[in-house]
C-alpha cells in the first residue's frame, strides 16, 4: 500500500492524460475487485459504501438510504479490505459530506492516516430530486455541504474528486479548487440490478458538454471525468468520447459488478452442465 500527496496524484494523472490514454478510476466494493482493477490498469480506486451493497448483489442506491453509517463503512472497507491489497494505485475515500453527526475535519484526518490519497463526495444528495431534495436543502443537508467538504479537504492538501449533476454544481466545486470533476449521468444501466431507463449517449454527451463549458467559463484546470448512465461498456464510452472529449471515466458497476455477474453465472453453468460418467460403476 502506498499513499500519495495531492500533487503526486495530480502528476500521475497528468502523465496518463499526456500519454494519450484515458484516465480510468474504478470503484471497489471488495478486495478482489481492487486487486484486479489495479492489475488491469486502474489509475485511481474509489471506496464507497455503495460498493459493499453492489457486491452483495443489492442495488447501488442502497448506499443513499439508512442502511448503515456510510462514512464508517467506507473507512472500514478501505482499512481492512481494499488498502491492504493495493500496491501502487492511489485509493480514494468517498465521504458523506452531509453527515451532521461527524466532525468532518477529524474524519478527513482519519482517512488520510488510514492511507487514503484523496476524497470524493459520496453518498451525494445530487442523486435526489423532488420535494425530498427541496426539504434537504431547506434544513441544511443539501449539496452545499458537499462543496464545503471538498473545500475543507482541499485546504488540507488532499486530492479531491466530486460528483456533479449540473453546470452550477460544477462551478461551485471548481470554485473551491476541486481537482477532478465527475459528471454523474445517473445509475448505470445493465446487469441484474442496473437502471432500466437512462439517457442515450447523445443526451449524455450534451450534459457533459454543458458542464465542460461551465468549467471553462471559470478557467478551472481540473480533470473532467464521466460516470454511469448509458456507459455500460468500453464501446459506450468510445461513442461518447467521439461526441465530446473527456479526460477520463469512473467505472463502478460497469467494472466490478456487471462483468462478475456474467462470469460467475457462466462458470457455474459450465460446471453444472457436466454429466456423471460413473454409470455401471460398482462399489
Amino acid at each position: 500500500m502506498k499513499s500519495y500527496s495531492r500533487q503526486q496524484v495530480i502528476e500521475r494523472l497528468k502523465r496518463t492524460r499526456d500519454s494519450g490514454r484515458l484516465i480510468l478510476a474504478t470503484g471497489a466494493g471488495t478486495g478482489i475487485s481492487a486487486k484486479f482493477e489495479e492489475a488491469g490498469g486502474s489509475d485511481l480506486i474509489l471506496v464507497f459504501n455503495s460498493g459493499r451493497f453492489r457486491m452483495d448483489g443489492l442495488g447501488s442506491l442502497a448506499g443513499l438510504l439508512a442502511y448503515g453509517d456510510a462514512n464508517a463503512l467506507a473507512l472500514e472497507m478501505g482499512e481492512r479490505h481494499i488498502l491492504p491489497v493495493v500496491r501502487e494505485t492511489p485509493v480514494i475515500c468517498s465521504i458523506n459530506g452531509t453527515d451532521p453527526t461527524r466532525n468532518l475535519a477529524s474524519f478527513l484526518a482519519q482517512a488520510s492516516e488510514a492511507g487514503f490519497s484523496g476524497i470524493n463526495n459520496f453518498p451525494t444528495v445530487g442523486l435526489i430530486d423532488g420535494k425530498f431534495r427541496q426539504a434537504l436543502e431547506q434544513v441544511g443537508l443539501g449539496y452545499d455541504k458537499e462543496v464545503a467538504l471538498i473545500e475543507l479537504a482541499r485546504a488540507r492538501e488532499l486530492f479531491t474528486m466530486a460528483y456533479v449533476f449540473d453546470d452550477e454544481q460544477a462551478r461551485k466545486m471548481a470554485g473551491v479548487g476541486c481537482d477532478a470533476i465527475i459528471v454523474h449521468l445517473g445509475l448505470t444501466v445493465g446487469g441484474s440490478i442496473g437502471a432500466f431507463d437512462s439517457l442515450d449517449i447523445r443526451a449524455a454527451a450534451r450534459v457533459v458538454e454543458g458542464i465542460s463549458h461551465a468549467l471553462h467559463s471559470v478557467n478551472s484546470p481540473c480533470f473532467l471525468l464521466c460516470h454511469g448512465g448509458p456507459i455500460e461498456t468500453p464501446e459506450n464510452l468510445r461513442e461518447l468520447r467521439e461526441l465530446i472529449p473527456v479526460d477520463g471515466f469512473l467505472g463502478a458497476s460497469s467494472i466490478e459488478r456487471i462483468p462478475v455477474e456474467a462470469a460467475i453465472q457462466s462458470a457455474t453453468a459450465a460446471f453444472a452442465s457436466l454429466r456423471s460418467e460413473a454409470k455401471g460403476r460398482t462399489n
